[in-house]
């Protein structure tokens, strides 16, 4: 009997306690969904200093947080970034920020550094550009100080003189920091991870994870974009 009444009372506590977390999740998304307007904010992410590409007039603002380690970053650079930057970032429809979210390695924290510091003389994406398509092994020595010195240094009009110090110092290290604490506020630690926002009417961020095909970011900005007609 006793062990019947243990086995009642732990079934009985387990669901109420899956329904507690699961109405506690629901709330916790709506919380930042709301938190996630203001802080994905145009003006509050490119005051911040954050690289972007595009019209800052742009309707759409595409939040992108990537590893330049992450293999999956690549891929979506490489595949889905091009129809994204031909459809909508050219066309003034689409602004896309990059946020660093190193976590593929001991080796990402630099490059993403050294990105920041290419920023610093609007060559970030030169850079961006650069490594991914340089990308190779995790931590297999391809992004160590060297290296990204050297893929600076290939970069036209990227003055070393500014770039070997910002680098070397770690001019940007609190600023790194930041967008990772950004990342793991939104429950983001995989790469790359996204958030789309309506720039015009502040609606609730809708969230794309991983490197998805050109259609799955297509049908979300289309939504956004048919939102703003009505």
């Amino acid at each position: 009997m006793a062990i019947l009444i243990s086995g009642t009372f732990s079934f009985s506590f387990h669901i109420f306690w899956s329904f507690f977390e699961h109405n506690m999740l629901l709330l916790a998304q709506t919380d930042d969904s709301i938190e996630s307007s203001s802080l994905f904010s145009l003006s509050n992410i490119i005051g911040q200093g954050s690289p972007y590409l595009g019209n800052l007039s742009a309707p759409i603002t595409i939040v992108d947080f990537s590893d330049f380690q992450c293999h999956l970053c690549a891929r979506y650079v490489k595949n889905t970034e091009p129809l994204i930057n031909e459809t909508y970032i050219q066309t003034g429809k689409v602004v896309l920020v990059f946020k660093h979210l190193p976590n593929r390695g001991f080796d990402s924290t630099g490059a993403n550094l050294a990105a920041q510091c290419a920023n610093e003389q609007g060559k970030f994406w030169q850079f961006h550009k650069l490594l991914y398509e340089n990308q190779q092994g995790i931590d297999s020595g391809w992004v160590n100080e060297d290296n990204l010195k050297k893929f600076a240094s290939q970069i036209p009009g990227l003055e070393m003189g500014q770039f070997n110090p910002c680098f070397d110092n770690q001019t940007y290290k609190n600023f790194i920091d930041n967008d990772v604490k950004l990342a793991h506020s939104q429950g983001f630690f995989d790469t790359p991870s996204f958030i789309i926002v309506n720039n015009i009417n502040s609606s609730d961020p809708e969230i794309i994870k991983g490197a998805q095909p050109f259609p799955a970011f297509q049908s979300v900005i289309e939504r956004e974009l048919d939102e703003l007609k009505k």
